[in-house]
């Protein structure tokens, strides 16, 4: 690991946490030549895996785009950065763990939209009416309806201010 401060390659560990849920490893490191600390962080590098979009393509599995649909549907909700974090990281690891080289939009899109609707029903619909594409306001009309069926109340200590 080169160091940041000087360059030098030579340094020594003087403190190791693990970090993500054991999925992570942060290291302490000091220079061996000029005494700077730095953290690094050290994690299992998954294999590639591939979105297959609508029209056939293949592009690589983009966390920022999952995380900027969530934002989007939460766009004035009261829901916290880190509750995003949380969704994202969920359909993440579920989506790793039961594909090994590519997975259907419709997938991602399927457990985002499972995961938004355990925090708030009104960014549940926004992601929806974008992911499913409703054609007219009778499938809109219809998806909210089908969230009045399957109420449970939301989890309280994950929203700002409650």
């Amino acid at each position: 690991m080169r160091c940041p401060h000087c360059g030098c390659q030579e340094d020594k560990v003087i403190d190791s946490r693990t970090s993500r849920d054991g999925a992570a490893v942060r290291r302490r490191r000091e220079c061996n030549a000029c005494g700077h600390r730095f953290t690094t962080h050290e994690a299992i590098i998954q294999a590639e895996l591939k979105v297959i979009k609508r029209n056939g393509t293949l592009e690589d599995l983009d966390r920022t785009k999952i995380r900027s649909g969530i934002e989007k549907a939460c766009w004035k909700r009261d829901i916290t950065p880190e509750v995003i974090d949380q969704i994202v990281d969920t359909v993440v690891a579920s989506i790793e763990t039961d594909f090994d080289r590519e997975v259907p939009t419709s997938e991602i899109g399927r457990r985002t939209m499972e995961e938004i609707r355990k925090y708030d029903k009104v960014a549940y619909v926004r992601f929806a009416s974008v992911y499913r594409d409703f054609k007219d306001i009778d499938e809109f009309i219809e998806e909210i309806r089908t969230i009045g069926h399957h109420s449970s109340p939301l989890p309280k200590t994950l929203h700002n201010g409650q």
